[in-house]
């Protein structure tokens, strides 16, 4: 019984040091006062925890995702939520990953300042709708939002910036396609000059999930089993997200060559990496070539050594417990 209190404790402290630390939530209140303001009215918000030491002016900002609302219906019940009122967003984010402010988590970007842009509009930071119906006091206004938040950080140091970009949807695109193309990585990412990290599963569970089967196209609920553990998934089902996994990497070679570009692209079944301890530095890491992913982008930033890898297909080598 001693010896299992004592292993129950040492996993405590191990999850204890990998649980990050908390940073409190900052409300751009100067924003509402120009229209820039979440589906419910309500003011933008983001967490920011300030770099320190060799890190003070390098900034890494994390922009929140979370799909889109496409209709009244959906942005109504969106803007009773985390994802379109900052009333409703906890009031303290967990900093872990790639947010880590400790070095042995996070190697490279350890004690830059680190910011968590909270994510409300429902169109990926791009609305700029003047009129609001009262019917529903929905805002449609994510550009003004974006705008308010770099402006407010600006001020708080990142106009200092030494290492940081950001960018609207570039008019390489646009002038081309419609501006709802430009939502897509392949039609947008060939033109970004900024030298740009991939990271991703070819295999993404929320895609495969919410793309290529949504519950509307599998009323009978076949795949509900395997959406949720690829491991139970059936042949056929697994050679439909083969072929899933094959457009993936043609829309990738589809960005041409580029020696400035990184790319860790494995063949975990699971969505978001950078800011998951386990995911982004741990010993349960996924690798690719016996690299994690945080040595890959700390060696591709700071030009130790390029890194352009794509893993073999699911199931051709053993994945950590974290790839699921």
């Amino acid at each position: 019984m001693g010896q299992w209190f004592n292993l129950l404790v040492c996993a405590l402290i191990v999850l204890k040091a990998q649980a990050g630390f908390n940073v409190s939530i900052t409300y751009v209140e100067n924003a509402v006062a120009k229209g820039a303001v979440c589906l419910d009215g309500s003011p933008p918000a983001y967490h920011f925890d300030k770099g320190f030491g060799a890190g003070i002016n390098n900034w890494l900002v994390h922009i929140d995702g979370g799909a889109w609302c496409n209709n009244v219906e959906d942005c109504s019940k969106r803007r009773d939520s985390s994802y379109g009122s900052s009333k409703h967003m906890v009031k303290e984010a967990n900093f872990t990953g790639i947010l880590s402010n400790e070095q042995k988590f996070n190697p490279d970007f350890y004690d830059w300042n680190r910011v968590r842009v909270r994510y409300c509009d429902g169109a990926s930071f791009t609305g700029d709708v003047e009129a609001v119906n009262p019917e529903t006091n929905l805002h449609f206004r994510g550009a003004r939002v974006f705008e308010a938040v770099m402006e407010d950080l600006l001020a708080k140091g990142m106009k200092n910036a030494q290492n940081g970009s950001a960018k609207h949807l570039p008019a390489s695109c646009t002038s081309r396609l419609s501006p709802g193309l430009c939502f897509f990585p392949e039609n947008v990412a060939g033109q970004i000059k900024t030298p740009l990290f991939i990271i991703n599963s070819a295999y993404d569970s929320w895609q495969i999930s919410n793309i290529l089967v949504p519950e509307d196209a599998d009323p009978k609920g076949a795949w509900s089993s395997c959406k949720v553990d690829i491991k139970t998934c059936s042949s056929t089902q697994l050679q439909t997200m083969q072929g899933f996994r094959v457009q993936f990497l043609n829309a990738l070679a589809g960005l041409g060559n580029s020696s400035s570009r990184g790319m860790f692209v494995d063949s975990c079944y699971t969505h978001c990496r950078t800011d998951y301890q386990e995911t982004w530095f741990s010993a349960d890491s996924p690798v690719l070539d016996k690299t994690p992913i945080a040595k890959a982008v700390g060696d591709w930033y700071y030009d130790r050594s390029p890194f352009q890898k794509i893993d073999c297909p699911y199931p051709c080598n053993p994945l950590p417990e974290s790839c699921f």
